[in-house]
């Protein structure tokens, strides 16, 4: 039997499933806050701060009585959370470490040869001498290390010990032991994970059953190829086998799309949908998400369930952007109403609103407009600012 899911449960089990239907204004505390970042996964980290960086945004757009201090004390001082990759560079619970062991294994396989041709003759000697510096120095930015007659640039120019550094990073030898205006701070991972995040390694087996099993719980439902993606942990065949071999605790489900058409087939889990009956109405207040929001990460899902294309035009030539460098989508209940562009601008103390875009039937009523310009003042002041300022012509053509 396949169950079919409407669009309108489908987008409140995945905003449930991803911290977005409990009231962003209920008190949370350093431990609430492991909690929160274990329920979602991951936390994407972005270096861009048009008007907070990504993971700050993330978080606070979920409960606005998150603190920095306590992220950043879970990831320098209490080792419960570290920084690596999943599709992109995140911050992930550190009980999941073992399971990234597999990763590093992966990535040492697929980089190794490739940076040592990429970086030539140097490699060996620069990774070793990194390495030691590390062991016998203590941590270290990739700054310190640079050669005086050194050009920086992008990636493609990195000195061969920033090389070395990440190449570590990557493979698990090094961890972010923090970080001083973003730019990352390495040291050994023993002495930045405490000893009880260094468990056994677990069994193939086990590490792609952990991986797909934790990824559609976080989902709620979803295909083989969603299941892979959300950590980036596995194939997309290796989650087609395990879906296949644990047939007797999943259902096929069919995911009404908000456009309507054929639905999705997908799985989830065994009694499904009887254990999300109590899933909550999400607020009915306006949230600016960040472009980087796991509810959008995948963006062809967040397309189906919302009817919402959102692309973040960072890398597309000025000319030929749509809406703007850095434009962040407006959530509102359980839809996806629109886009604004704003910046955060320090010096005059105000969060400066350049542009608003609403989706098509969206109307701007004094109502929405009221919940907006609420939710705006909330970010002014977790962005370090006190007003707004509207540039002319902000709300262009409204529908």
């Amino acid at each position: 039997m396949v169950i079919l899911i409407p669009n309108e449960q489908a987008r409140r089990i995945f905003m449930e499933r991803q911290g977005l239907s409990l009231p962003p204004s209920r008190s949370m505390d350093k431990p609430g806050l492991l909690d929160l970042v274990n329920k979602l996964g991951f936390v994407q980290i972005d270096s861009i701060a048009t008007v907070e960086r990504a993971h700050h945004m993330i978080l606070f757009s979920r409960n606005q009585t998150y603190r920095r201090e306590h992220l950043q004390r879970l990831l320098e001082k209490d080792g419960e959370l570290f920084e690596h990759w999943t599709h992109d560079a995140s911050v992930i619970p550190a009980a999941f470490f073992r399971y990234w062991k597999h990763r590093f294994l992966r990535r040492e396989a697929v980089i190794g040869e490739r940076w040592r041709k990429w970086q030539g003759e140097d490699f060996d000697k620069a990774f070793e001498e990194t390495y030691q510096r590390i062991v016998e120095g203590g941590p270290i930015m990739s700054r310190e290390m640079k050669a005086e007659d050194h050009k920086s640039g992008g990636w493609w120019n990195w000195h061969p010990n920033k090389t070395a550094l990440e190449y570590y990073w990557h493979t698990g030898k090094l961890a972010i032991a923090g970080r001083v205006n973003f730019q990352k701070i390495y040291d050994l991972t023993e002495r930045v994970l405490p000893p009880h995040h260094h468990a056994p390694e677990v069994s193939h087996d086990d590490f792609v059953d952990w991986a797909c099993r934790s990824s559609l719980d976080r989902l709620g439902f979803a295909t083989h190829g969603e299941i892979a993606a959300f950590w980036d942990l596995v194939t997309a065949q290796e989650a087609r086998e395990w879906a296949d071999s644990h047939r007797d605790e999943l259902v096929d489900v069919a995911v009404e799309g908000a456009n309507g058409g054929k639905p999705r087939a997908a799985f989830a889990f065994q009694g499904f949908p009887e254990h999300l009956g109590d899933i909550p109405e999400p607020p009915a207040r306006v949230r600016v998400l960040s472009p980087f929001d796991p509810l959008l990460r995948d963006r062809n899902r967040a397309e189906r369930l919302f009817d919402f294309n959102y692309r973040i035009e960072i890398f597309v030539p000025e000319p030929k952007r749509q809406y703007g460098y850095y434009v962040f989508p407006l959530l509102e209940g359980d839809r996806m109403i629109g886009r604004i562009d704003m910046k955060a601008d320090r010096k005059s103390g105000v969060l400066d609103v350049r542009r608003l875009w609403l989706e098509p039937g969206v109307r701007a009523s004094a109502g929405r407009l009221e919940k907006l310009e609420a939710e705006l003042l909330r970010v002014a002041r977790f962005a370090g600012v006190e007003g707004l300022r509207f540039q002319d012509g902000w709300r262009g053509e409204q529908n």
